[in-house]
């Protein structure tokens, strides 16, 4: 399990609390999961990530591999593996996670 320092402000899994994120490598907070709202990061800690596939999402046909918590295996989200619309490359090595798996903890006060 990796740690973030305490210094940064991060989100952690809501259901075991291990470190998923630093709010630094957070692009986005507009988008939209599978089952509610989520948030676009530049990388993560501590997940796994499962085999790609392609899906039909609200921008388009993309590669997405679902990620899960490394520590209680829930699915948090996906992994952009490759997008098939130029104006949607930028996601390409991306991560989601849905807000309902997250919490904010250090320094948000």
């Amino acid at each position: 399990r990796s740690y973030l320092p305490r210094s940064h402000r991060t989100y952690s899994c809501v259901h075991c609390r291990a470190h998923l994120a630093r709010h630094e490598e957070l692009i986005s907070k507009s988008f939209q999961g599978s089952h509610g709202r989520a948030y676009l990061f530049n990388s993560v800690v501590n997940v796994g990530c499962g085999p790609a596939e392609q899906r039909l999402l609200l921008t388009g046909l993309h590669s997405v591999a679902d990620i899960f918590c490394q520590s209680c295996k829930t699915t948090l989200g996906w992994k952009y593996e490759q997008a098939f619309e130029s104006s949607q490359k930028y996601k390409e090595g991306k991560f989601i996670i849905e807000m309902s798996h997250m919490v904010k903890e250090n320094g948000w006060d």
